[in-house]
């Protein structure tokens, strides 16, 4: 059951709707399906995995989360289980959930992603790879390329850039011309846990953040493909980003909060179109 029946092209895919999961806000699938109507991941524009690395990492010492008055401060150092179990496990059930899947990769060396990246490219059910860009835009696009360059046609990149006021639309470029399909535009800003760790900020806070960068991004390349990313939680910030020029948007800190958060965004999203809303309980 599609939770809306306008779908979207991000990328060249076609995608169910505008709404997707932010890397690691879903788990593996299976925690989120519950809050879904139906339980049908399939009814998501597409799931961003955790991020996978080549070999397993166990991450930061706790705590990882913390919860502020503004959003979320988080410090992970991005646990991972490794690429194998990842591909015999999560995967291959995120594929035969119906969903677009679109795994959010991660690594120490532009090697160790070029290795990842080429690895999921030959595996079943996979849709696009996401990977986090920083730094200069030279590095950002240098990282794209080489995740890009070994992936099969029609496996797109989908490039994630900072929320950085005045200093976002030169990296997307960058990524843009170095074989990126996409930028999504948001995500954590720089913080730090109260005990001095470097941290991200995410949730409420950045949303105004976010979508400046997406209105800064779509001014410079108006053809770029934008998905909005960055404190949305309602159907009304996911209408400011898409009326700002993203195509599709990414919940992320809002499902910790409340799982159930994406259905119902996207129901009211889909009735904001004119569309019948998704029913999400049988009448008898």
């Amino acid at each position: 059951m599609s939770a809306s029946t306008t779908t979207v092209g991000l990328a060249g895919l076609t995608l169910a709707g505008p709404v997707l999961v932010a890397a690691g806000c879903g788990g593996t699938g299976r925690e989120l399906a519950p809050y879904l109507p139906g339980g049908d991941l399939g009814a998501l524009g597409a799931f961003v995995t955790r991020s996978v690395t080549l070999n397993p990492r166990p991450g930061d010492h706790p705590p990882r989360v913390l919860e502020t008055p503004s959003g979320m401060l988080h410090a992970t150092g991005q646990p991972s289980a490794g690429l194998e179990p990842f591909l015999a496990g999560e995967l291959p059930w995120l594929a035969r959930s119906g969903t677009r899947v679109v795994v959010s990769i991660g690594g120490a060396t532009l090697g160790e992603h070029a290795e990842v990246a080429r690895r999921l490219g030959r595996a079943p059910g996979l849709a696009a790879i996401e990977v986090a860009v920083g730094g200069e835009p030279f590095h950002a696009a240098a990282l794209v390329g080489a995740v890009a360059r070994d992936l099969p046609r029609g496996i797109p990149v989908l490039a994630k850039l900072r929320p950085a006021l005045g200093r976002v639309a030169e990296p997307a470029r960058a990524v843009l011309d170095a074989g990126a399909g996409a930028v999504v535009v948001g995500g954590a800003l720089p913080a730090a846990l109260p005990d001095g760790r470097d941290a991200g900020l995410s949730g409420p806070a950045i949303r105004p953040v976010a979508l400046r960068c997406v209105t800064e991004v779509r001014a410079a390349l108006p053809d770029a493909e934008i998905v909005g990313c960055g404190g949305i939680a309602t159907a009304a910030d996911a209408r400011s980003f898409l009326d700002a020029g993203a195509i599709a948007v990414q919940v992320g800190t809002a499902l910790l909060h409340d799982p159930t958060t994406i259905a119902r965004l996207a129901s009211e999203l889909a009735t904001m179109a004119g569309e019948p809303a998704p029913r999400t309980e049988e009448t008898p």
